[in-house]
């Protein structure tokens, strides 16, 4: 298949297009290399897909129209994996207009170019983000999530339903994935795991809000891969059992699906700060802190719907996941 992966150059989308190119896809990647964070990393990344045989790559921002509109109309996909966004709960109090952008103007226009061109199915990023206030654990996509606490949850809600309404109006198979903390070799610098790995071998302290009553479901990146790759594969269909009467959210009488895809198995953060203390060999200078505005006191994952209709099952334990990528980091920034 010829597979759109936009934010190729990104931390999933560089994992997600290295698993398609390695079972035979054909994949086109998308990525406007914005500098949210270093945009040298994001080189990186590309770079290495770039010797790879079956591989394309376009610099194109998603809210730049006449550019997107040309590339499908151009490239003819079978499938679209769209992961690129404006990612990040903290930044979006300080720059809401970015968010809006990309995930909002840029999702629509990934949906217009799936309409206009006959993409089989889309997969989406949505994200754990969306859960907000909902405090019933663990999360359930059958659950109602009109209750955001960031602008950039209410964005990741608002393409799940943009989605819909394209699954109703034109047929477009959609599938929604609300990503749970994805962590390993290659992650993004604003992410925990990346930034005190970086202080903890550098002999600085690190912040921990909330005074680390955090729990977070910590997915590594080779399941959450796995998973997307069993859902391009699955493409959506209508739920012939869906009633108006009484909605199931995670499902429609349009081709339309919605999946957690997590760990199922939250870790509290001073326990995920002792694995990394563990796989550094070394100690952290902890500085407790209150509770970021935005922030979530807990993430946990249902999957039951995403393990029956894929057999989903993530299986790498957080220690070896941790020192994986504390090992990446040593050898990348040479420390």
């Amino acid at each position: 298949m010829k597979i759109l992966v936009t934010g190729a150059a990104g931390f999933i989308g560089f994992h997600t297009a290295n698993a398609l190119l390695d079972r035979g896809d054909t994949v086109v990647g998308l990525d406007n290399l914005n500098d949210y964070y270093d945009p040298a990393l994001k080189e990186a990344r590309l770079a290495r897909l770039e010797k790879r045989d079956g591989f394309s790559f376009h610099r194109i921002d998603l809210a730049d129209k006449p550019a997107m509109d040309a590339l499908f109309a151009a490239e003819k996909f079978d499938r679209v994996i769209h992961l690129a966004a404006q990612p990040g709960v903290r930044y979006s109090l300080e720059n809401p207009d970015a968010y809006v952008q990309s995930n909002l103007v840029g999702f629509l226009n990934v949906l217009e170019g799936c309409r206009h061109n006959a993409v089989d199915h889309l997969v989406y990023a949505s994200s754990s983000s969306v859960y907000g206030a909902n405090e019933r654990l663990p999360f359930s996509v059958h659950d109602n999530v009109d209750h955001p606490l960031s602008l950039y949850g209410a964005t990741k809600k608002s393409n799940e339903l943009m989605a819909h309404s394209y699954a109703h109006l034109y047929g477009l198979p959609v599938t929604g994935l609300r990503f749970f903390t994805v962590y390993g070799p290659w992650g993004r610098p604003d992410m925990a795991l990346f930034s005190f790995t970086k202080k903890i071998l550098a002999g600085e302290p690190i912040d921990i809000f909330n005074q680390g009553h955090h729990a977070r479901d910590f997915t590594y990146i080779d399941d959450i891969v796995a998973g997307i790759v069993a859902c391009v594969d699955k493409v959506a269909a209508p739920n012939p059992a869906w009633s108006g009467k009484d909605p199931d959210p995670a499902t429609s009488h349009a081709p339309y699906r919605v999946y957690n895809i997590g760990n199922h198995s939250p870790v509290q953060l001073l326990d995920f700060v002792a694995a990394i203390e563990k796989a550094c060999g070394k100690t952290a200078t902890k500085n407790l802190l209150p509770l970021q505005p935005g922030d979530m006191e807990a993430t946990f994952a249902d999957v039951e719907a995403l393990t029956a209709d894929t057999g989903f099952e993530p299986s790498t334990p957080i220690e070896e996941g941790i020192g994986n990528f504390v090992a990446w980091y040593r050898t990348y920034y040479g420390v």
